[in-house]
């Protein structure tokens, strides 16, 4: 099972099925904040629903197309990390995550990215790995930023958000690239 330790106070593992009260908790007290950028908050309407997203992120990870991960500060579920995808032939991974409302502003995705960015290029042996963010969603792309990825582009209209399409601000960040910061 996936386990990463980032530092004495924050661990990324993969969720468990007593994780997902948690999980189906953290979300909703952030359902607000979440909505403007992600599109799957309807689908999370109780802990079953949590427990499906669980399951299936552990079907994904067998299959080595995603791995999902819990972002544990001081051993509290405060958010999600993961690659949404992994392309081995083309060695791409498709970063995401989100944290609770609560503890942004921490530096705890900053450092929880930062860890899989690492893991990614060094164990998965990855050489790209590509970030999205909604254009307006600025706190994410300063973690981006901070993390040295690229902007590479724009996709308009790339996602429908319940009653609107937004735009997504393509980062790209490469192995090499990486290797010759102080971040890793």
């Amino acid at each position: 099972m996936f386990h990463l330790h980032v530092n004495n106070n924050i661990n990324l593992r993969m969720l468990t099925a007593r994780d997902a009260e948690p999980l189906f908790k953290r979300i909703d007290q952030s359902r607000d904040l979440l909505q403007k950028w992600l599109p799957w908050l309807n689908e999370f309407q109780s802990s079953e629903d949590a427990l499906l997203f669980i399951k299936n992120s552990f079907q994904l990870y067998n299959n080595r197309e995603a791995i999902t991960a819990g972002v544990f500060a001081h051993e509290e579920l405060v958010g999600v990390v993961g690659f949404n995808h992994l392309d081995f032939k083309n060695k791409i991974g498709f970063i995401g995550y989100w944290l609770s409302m609560q503890y942004q502003g921490r530096g705890i995705m900053t450092q929880s990215v930062a860890a899989f960015i690492t893991y990614g290029f060094n164990d998965l042996c990855l050489n790209r790995i590509d970030l999205r963010t909604a254009s307006e969603n600025t706190k994410s792309q300063a973690i981006a930023k901070r993390l040295g990825f690229i902007k590479e582009g724009r996709i308009r209209d790339a996602e429908w958000l319940y009653n609107r399409y937004v735009d997504h601000i393509i980062y790209g960040l490469l192995k090499k690239d990486w290797s010759n910061t102080s971040l890793n």
